[in-house]
């Protein structure tokens, strides 16, 4: 036998975790990728974070993260100019040039894309990982009309926000979105990989 629950007229079962449909239209899911989400360091964009290792040494933390880096060069999205540029086990330093796809759209008719390059340094120390992204470029339309930008000039506030910087640019802003999904990603892998 099914046990039903009656609700006073008015009031609607939901579950707890889903938003009401004023939150749903209230909320703009473009928020994350508002004013201040891409930093600048003397106008340069430069994406930072320290990732905890707790109870790693310097050299572990190194070793997986050198183990990443290189693995990372092997991905299907990568090109054959990513590479471990940097090496330093004295100093505990790793890092890589990378050369990917950035998918912005694929379907049976169209595949929206570009070719980023950027910068993935790792200092590694007793305990954390401080990792950075920065000199982010991008090649659009290589095959037709080829456009060449750099992150400065196209994805800060200025260039990948409306002039209200409350809605994303409509060429730019899909760059500025997918930059910011993939730092959020490879932050969080190495947040994954160091716990």
């Amino acid at each position: 036998m099914a046990l039903m629950l009656w609700l006073p007229l008015g009031l609607a079962a939901q579950n707890t975790w889903e938003m009401t449909e004023e939150e749903a239209t209230t909320t703009n899911p473009d928020q994350k990728y508002l004013a201040g989400a891409v930093p600048e360091v003397d106008g340069k964009v430069v994406f930072h974070t320290v990732v905890e290792a707790p109870g790693k040494k310097a050299a572990e933390v190194f070793a997986i993260c050198k183990q990443y880096l290189q693995k990372m060069t092997k991905e299907k999205n990568q090109m054959e100019q990513s590479r471990i540029v940097l090496d330093d086990t004295l100093r505990y330093q790793v890092g890589g040039t990378f050369t990917e796809w950035l998918v912005f759209k694929s379907s049976a008719l169209m595949l929206d894309r570009t070719k980023m390059t950027y910068n993935l340094i790792v200092r590694c120390e007793d305990g954390q990982a401080d990792i950075t992204m920065s000199r982010i470029r991008y090649l659009y339309e290589e095959e037709r009309n080829a456009q060449r930008m750099t992150a400065e000039e196209w994805i800060t506030d200025k260039e990948g926000l409306n002039k209200k910087q409350t809605k994303l640019a409509p060429l730019s802003g899909k760059f500025r979105r997918k930059t910011i999904d993939r730092k959020d990603y490879l932050f969080q892998k190495f947040a994954e990989l160091l716990k």
